[in-house]
């Protein structure tokens, strides 16, 4: 913005009810002249000032990109220093929770006010993502200031506090309930995805990713590498071979069971994927649905579904029955009284590596965590939740301090 000397100029006089007043014209926003007056130069000139100043700000506003150009051009300008699955993160954020509810705004004319309208769907995600949008909303508001897009931060007093809903804590499948749960879907799609969620502990985006020259099956010690990540944009897969962190880079060796179900399955393969669509294709997230309904359809929970009777849409509630089949499918067998998720799959696997008695940095480096303190919080609440197992532990600690105090009292 302009910046103007404080020097009174000469102004032109006028007669108003026998007064006489100082006179000149500004040019506004649009064009048009704007006549000012003063009872003196002094009062006169700090209007044409205050006049001028907002000129120059609606002017700046008008200049001023929109939310959905300045967040494209700040993506582009991150892509050159974070990694392609940090910037694919980024992008889906920042499109979706930014510029789908600002997009259109001047940047310069954003308040608060709107960034917090617009955070209220945000709010109903987890707290890790309602934080992570946080971030982005004053990462690209604090660039746009010291890059002179914007005279002031709307963002400074934006803070995460109490956003966003927070996720219970992750319950590892019992060993009868994944038996379970591998019987129900023998033969079916999604059973080496969850053979691979048991038994190596990989991400859903890690598993949908493996390709067979990742899995060495007829070596000594079998063993698959992760080197791969899947993600979606607008539907469509994308493999990475850039991975998020560089923990996440490594060798899981293959329990008996998990080497001979990837032989089955790599014998009936026409794909360069372990898990593929029909075409030998990574899987599209619709895809991905659909191979986890396989399960979802099995699960003895209420659901509702939607027909369309004599052209009207009509809601249909099913209550199933365990052991019983299911009405329209008689292959299908309501057999699993507990949901799944795919996140699960993997936090069984590094439950029962920590039941096993396996180290927390061998944890860690399995399970792929960067952060040992990720490690070491599912560790403490795995290994020292268990108030049975503890109280023995307890009782000898004590009765040492026990015997020493009543032996110092005799």
């Amino acid at each position: 913005m302009a910046l103007r000397k404080k020097r009174i100029p000469r102004y032109g006089t006028v007669q108003v009810n026998g007064h006489k007043y100082y006179r000149t014209d500004v040019e506004d926003a649009e064009g048009k002249r704007v006549i000012l007056y003063g009872k003196t130069r002094e009062e006169l000139y700090d209007k044409e000032m205050a006049a001028l100043e907002k000129v120059d700000n609606i002017t700046f506003r008008q200049k001023s990109p929109t939310v959905a150009e300045y967040c494209e051009k700040w993506l582009l300008m991150q892509s050159v220093h974070i990694r392609n699955t940090t910037l694919t993160d980024y992008t889906s954020k920042v499109r979706r929770h930014i510029i789908k509810e600002l997009g259109q705004k001047r940047m310069a004319e954003v308040t608060l006010d709107d960034i917090q309208v617009a955070l209220v769907p945000v709010s109903k995600k987890s707290v890790s993502v309602y934080k992570s949008v946080i971030i982005l909303y004053k990462s690209i508001f604090r660039a746009a200031q010291e890059s002179h897009v914007i005279d002031t931060n709307p963002t400074i007093y934006l803070n995460a506090k109490g956003g966003g809903i927070p996720q219970e804590d992750k319950q590892a499948l019992t060993d009868e309930q994944a038996e379970r749960l591998l019987d129900a879907i023998q033969g079916l799609p999604p059973y080496v995805f969850v053979m691979i969620g048991l038994y190596a502990g990989l991400r859903r985006e890690e598993i949908l990713a493996l390709q067979w020259d990742s899995v060495y099956l007829d070596t000594e010690a079998p063993y698959l590498t992760v080197r791969r990540a899947w993600h979606t944009e607008h539907n469509r897969p994308i493999i990475l071979t850039e991975l998020k962190t560089k923990a996440a880079e490594r060798n899981i060796p293959l329990p008996d069971r998990l080497a001979d179900c990837l032989r089955e399955a790599k014998k009936k393969s026409t794909s360069e994927y372990v898990i593929a669509n029909r075409d030998g294709e990574p899987l599209s997230y619709t895809q991905f649905k659909r191979l986890w309904q396989y399960i979802v359809t099995r699960t003895a929970k209420p659901r509702v579904y939607y027909r369309y009777e004599n052209g009207k849409r009509v809601k249909h509630t099913v209550n199933p029955v365990l052991g019983e089949k299911a009405a329209h499918n008689g292959k299908v067998i309501y057999s699993l009284d507990f949901d799944v998720t795919p996140h699960q799959l993997r936090h069984t696997y590094i439950t029962n590596l920590i039941h096993s008695s396996v180290d927390p940095k061998t944890v860690q480096y399995l399970a792929g965590h960067e952060s040992s303190k990720i490690t070491m919080d599912i560790y403490a609440k795995v290994k020292y939740n268990k108030p049975d197992e503890l109280a023995g532990v307890l009782t000898d600690a004590f009765a040492q301090w026990d015997e020493a105090e009543y032996g110092t009292a005799q």
